[in-house]
């Protein structure tokens, strides 16, 4: 899925005009664009997350260890980016590699 960059009548329409200087104007637009990608990259994390949680859960050791190297560098990008704090992205690759260790030893 590709973003299209918001147009300004995009803006117009969303954010009604309560700024009064040319920087809050500016500071507003680029909160709606730092939402839109927020909202991508935040569903992008999960999509990976659960896909690994999936993988792990097929019990394959083979695949579970895809998942978990499809996640790995998601997880660390999404913190990288400040969309997660980098306690909370080895919180997640932990658990995911613990799920795929269980999943191997079955």
């Amino acid at each position: 899925m590709t973003l299209r960059a918001p147009k300004k009548a995009d803006f117009q329409a969303e954010i009604p005009s309560v700024a009064n200087t040319k920087s809050a104007e500016k500071a507003a637009r680029q909160a709606v664009k730092h939402r839109i990608a927020n909202t991508a990259n935040r569903s992008r994390l999960r999509s990976a997350i659960r896909k690994a949680t999936e993988a792990a859960a097929s019990g394959n050791r083979e695949t579970a260890a895809a998942g978990i190297k499809a996640a790995t560098p998601i997880i660390d990008a999404m913190a990288t980016k400040g969309l997660i704090h980098r306690n909370k992205a080895a919180r997640h690759k932990s658990r995911l590699a613990a799920r795929a260790r269980a999943a191997a030893s079955k």
